[in-house]
């Protein structure tokens, strides 16, 4: 049975529409270790902390650049460094101790979230992640070296 002329051009409308609001910056990777460790060297993080940058990625966010996460205090924590709403960014509009917007943290292009993460990591170190101080405090680093 054909689906009658309006409805099948509501489909199709409908489906052009979805497709045409997805644009390529709001997609996201999921990074294997090596490509991890490329990008990151890429963005400038010291080669003698690749290990703990990349186990802190892998702890906080599972090397997934579109993860976020709503915590108990009601702020959000967003992206590759899981970089929360409560003091660095904002939702919706520009702010926070980097200016800038939360969500701009969920796409795979990583320059944004690496320039915060560095401020963050200038004023607190390693120790303003929970990951990291769960998982990779004084623990065996991931080994990235023939990466």
């Amino acid at each position: 049975m054909a689906l009658p002329h309006h409805k099948f051009s509501a489909t199709v409308l409908s489906l052009v529409l979805l497709l045409s609001l997805s644009p390529s910056e709001t997609q996201s990777k999921l990074l294997t270790r090596c490509q991890l460790a490329k990008e990151l060297l890429r963005h400038d993080f010291p080669r003698s902390y690749l290990s703990n940058w990349v186990c802190l990625v892998e702890s906080e966010s599972g090397r997934s650049t579109s993860k976020s996460m709503q915590l108990p205090n009601q702020s959000v924590s967003y992206g590759l460094f899981q970089i929360n709403s409560k003091n660095w960014c904002r939702k919706g509009r520009r702010g926070g101790i980097c200016n800038i917007k939360c969500e701009e943290f969920l796409n795979d292009e990583i320059s944004d979230d690496s320039r915060c993460a560095m401020q963050i990591f200038n004023r607190h170190g390693f120790q303003a992640w929970p990951g990291w101080m769960a998982k990779c405090r004084g623990r065996t680093l991931p080994d990235v070296s023939r990466c």
